[in-house]
């Protein structure tokens, strides 16, 4: 079950437990059902009120009664971007493995691999894309990232993912978010893969719409939030709570379920939305709109108009514009361009873009249609046509120059070193006297 609405002042009791949200006030001297009040801050105290979030938890026990934090191995978790040269390549890598159960269990914590990044998460400032790829649920073991938010992808496999707030169903086709310091576990049923990105020092935002008007894009009320349950649940050999700080990973033991909050209230919560709500807005004359049009969500950075990182994507659509290369055109671009293929085929891209794969294109690195792309889109006949159907595409795209992982170059081994190929029988049409 889910509340809608992105950003709301949202109110859940578990209704096993009604009442358990004090009336009128945040913390009084005994909270019904003796529960504890617990904070959640997202932002500063002193943030303004349209950017300061926060959410009170009514729970059973507080967060704070567990073990220290020890050291946990992080396996390809990293935000070290100085493991190999940087290679300013156009790089496409087949779709990431999923390894076998039997033979090597992984869960989403232990499935973590970061291919690229930039920043550094001490400093506030920066993003990392993460590939996970699991094939066992998280047992009796929870994550939290004190680093920043997890935008999640999934790509193959839904994911039941266990919120301090609440649980979500996430399914490919949808995302969901969880913010900086939220506790959660992920249930899988089977080989189960998607991308992460992850942003420092900023939360995801609704873009604004300028000259688009008050609607269009992602609509608020479609973006969907958890509502409370919990579990009253003792684990007498021990719960890990895992946290992820400072880009590494520290492991506490307690004795009892941490999704054990009754109730809760606030504006600062997990969500999810899925993309075929999307409003796509597009060219109905000539000519591309940029592709900022698609863009879900956005994580400003401190310059306006310049992010941090956008999640864009690009849906089934109609395309209609006259006397135009209708194809996404060659470009140089000043920002960093990651893409991920959720399912079908892109369409600049139909051969060697795969769902479970991704590309890269680094900054003012050029990229563009393929060879087989250009020659039928020059020649196609221009009326009315599906663009994208069955396809859904996306891109993290971000203002920082990424570096890439040894793991992401070596040893995934899943670069496509003949990428460059597809553009080698792009040939001249130049002819000086014609027109």
């Amino acid at each position: 079950q889910y509340m809608s609405g992105f950003g709301n002042e949202h109110v859940s009791e578990d209704p096993r437990c009604p009442g358990a949200l004090p009336e009128g006030q945040n913390n009084p001297q005994v909270c019904p059902y003796s529960l504890y009040a617990e904070q959640l801050s997202g932002s500063a105290f002193t943030c303004p009120r349209p950017t300061n979030k926060r959410s009170w938890l009514y729970r059973i026990l507080p967060s704070v009664c567990h073990k220290p934090f020890k050291p946990l191995e992080e396996g390809h978790l990293t935000h070290h971007w100085d493991e190999v040269e940087p290679d300013p390549n156009q790089l496409r890598w087949k779709p990431f493995e999923i390894p076998k159960a039997p033979q090597n269990k992984l869960d989403f914590v232990s499935g973590l691999h970061t291919l690229c990044g930039a920043g550094e998460p001490r400093g506030r400032n920066g993003i990392a894309v993460h590939i996970f790829l699991c094939n066992t649920s998280m047992l009796n073991r929870c994550l939290y990232n004190s680093d920043g938010d997890f935008l999640i992808v999934p790509q193959q496999g839904k994911l039941l993912i266990t919120t301090e707030f609440g649980k979500m169903l996430v399914e490919p086709n949808e995302i969901c978010v969880i913010q900086q310091g939220m506790r959660f576990s992920v249930e899988v049923f089977g080989e189960t893969r998607g991308y992460i990105l992850e942003v420092y020092g900023a939360h995801f935002e609704l873009p604004d719409l300028g000259p688009i008007g008050a609607n269009g894009l992602a609509n608020p009320r479609d973006f969907l939030v958890p509502v409370a349950w919990y579990e009253d649940r003792q684990v007498p050999g021990g719960y890990t709570v895992i946290s992820k700080y400072q880009g590494k990973l520290f492991a506490a033991q307690q004795d009892f379920s941490p999704f054990n909050v009754v109730a809760w209230h606030g504006n600062y919560t997990p969500y999810k939305y899925h993309l075929e709500k999307f409003m796509v807005i597009n060219s109905v004359a000539f000519d591309h709109a940029d592709p900022s049009i698609f863009t879900v969500l956005t994580a400003k950075s401190t310059r306006p108009g310049v992010a941090l990182a956008d999640f864009v994507i690009f849906p089934p659509r109609w395309g209609v514009a006259n006397n135009t290369f209708r194809p996404p055109y060659y470009h140089r671009n000043c920002m960093s361009e990651f893409m991920g293929l959720i399912k079908g085929y892109y369409e600049a891209k139909e051969e060697g873009f795969q769902p479970g794969g991704a590309s890269l294109h680094s900054m003012m690195t050029p990229h563009g249609p393929d060879a087989d792309c250009f020659e039928k889109a020059s020649k196609a006949k221009l009326e009315p046509e599906r663009v994208a159907e069955g396809t859904m595409a996306f891109m993290f795209e971000s203002s920082l120059s990424l570096a890439i992982t040894k793991w992401g170059l070596q040893t995934s081994n899943r670069l496509d070193k003949n990428y460059y190929k597809c553009w080698e029988p792009l040939r001249s049409h130049f002819n000086p006297k014609c027109k």
